[in-house]
């Protein structure tokens, strides 16, 4: 990524309309990944010089055992729900969680979800870091991971979104297919990294803030209702356009257990699953499997 630069680069652009023909599995016409976030946030984490861990002095108490709730409950709660559906989960894993709670983890291993990483504690972040730091963030969640899971990871998800300008190339350098980070399109896109060793090819896969129940219920105030009534909309509009374009939309449902896995919002949330399980439309796939079928169509 060029540094400083008006247009970074990133990827081409290229118009939404008259775009290469794209069919899914079966002919399916959307492809649906829901991507659990299972994170770790450090009750009293180290200050960072760009940006405070948490909003309150801490330790913060509240903030922390809000959060726990996801690793003590509500994990399960969402996890059940999903897979009465259908769904697999592509796991956005803060990876200090394989040390701290194992049990979650291993859940997500029982159910045949994927993993990828989303640094190492959702606590600590990217600004400012030198290469030597970020590669070690990349190596170590490459190794502790695949400890933990048997799964050599191949997505990224950075640490609360934040970044340096040479993420994305080193992710190619270690052999990673994809990164959620770039929120720019409604369907796998190429991202222009540097060729050096590795992989040298990236592939940016439709994650999602709008749908994301963090902007959900924090930034938009949506109850769970609306939420659902959300997800129902997003997909309705994506599996149409794919059935009409011919192009093949991808639509990402990222969740934070300690959010969608409440009592009052989990009913509403099954509702949507339901819906979407049900339509002939819904290709239910996992992060990987989209991006390794629209890699061997190019």
């Amino acid at each position: 990524m060029q540094e400083g630069a008006p247009d970074p680069g990133l990827y081409d652009y290229q118009a939404y309309r008259d775009r290469p023909k794209l069919q899914w599995p079966g002919g399916k016409t959307c492809a649906v990944w829901v991507a659990p976030n299972l994170e770790y946030y450090e009750i009293d984490p180290p200050i960072g010089p760009h940006r405070k861990p948490w909003p309150k002095a801490h330790p913060d108490v509240v903030g922390y055992s809000y959060r726990d709730h996801s690793n003590r409950v509500s994990h399960w709660r969402m996890a059940d729900v999903m897979s009465r559906h259908g769904f697999p989960g592509s796991v956005s894993l803060s990876v200090a969680l394989c040390d701290h709670h194992p049990e979650v983890v291993a859940d997500g291993v029982d159910r045949g979800w994927e993993f990828f990483s989303h640094g190492i504690y959702n606590t600590r972040y990217s600004y400012g870091m030198s290469e030597e730091q970020e590669r070690a963030i990349i190596e170590d969640s490459i190794e502790t991971v695949e400890r933990a899971t048997g799964q050599r990871i191949r997505g990224w998800l950075a640490p609360a979104l934040t970044h340096t300008p040479r993420t994305l190339d080193l992710l190619a350098q270690y052999d990673f297919h994809y990164t959620c980070d770039l929120y720019h399109d409604d369907q796998v896109q190429e991202v222009k990294v540097a060729p050096k060793t590795g992989n040298a090819q990236l592939a940016s896969i439709p994650y999602s803030l709008e749908v994301n129940d963090h902007y959900g219920f924090n930034v938009y105030g949506m109850s769970g209702r609306e939420y659902a009534d959300c997800l129902i909309q997003q997909f309705d509009r994506l599996a149409e356009e794919g059935e009409r374009t011919g192009s093949g939309t991808v639509m990402c449902i990222p969740l934070h257990a300690y959010l969608i896995g409440q009592p009052h919002r989990i009913g509403p949330f099954e509702e949507a699953l339901r819906h979407i399980a049900a339509d002939p439309r819904c290709w239910k796939a996992r992060a990987g499997e989209i991006v390794d079928h629209w890699r061997a169509a190019q």
